[in-house]
């Protein structure tokens, strides 16, 4: 069985691995804040894994942007809760 490394062009494997990192640090900062770091991480996990030997380019790349999505939505609504200011605008 192929690893995820090897499966994919590296430039794309490396993508995957330092978003699925950020996505665990982030993870464990909301886990932490909530209690429920365990959780929240296993949660994460169990994502990247579900979806671990996918080949197709194009999904790969739906994910990591589903991904990069929730890490940047939740930047933003960190950002928002701490400075007290809404950042997004709601249509």
């Amino acid at each position: 069985m192929p690893s995820l490394q090897t499966a994919l062009p590296p430039e794309l494997a490396n993508n995957v691995i330092r978003l699925y990192r950020e996505c665990l640090r982030r993870a464990k900062y909301i886990g932490h804040r909530q209690h429920n770091t365990d959780l929240v991480v296993s949660m994460v996990k169990q994502q990247f894994r579900k979806n671990m030997h996918e080949t197709d380019p194009e999904k790969i790349q739906k994910l990591k942007d589903d991904a990069a999505r929730g890490l940047i939505n939740h930047i933003l609504y960190e950002s928002e809760r701490l400075t007290g200011r809404k950042l997004s605008q709601s249509s």
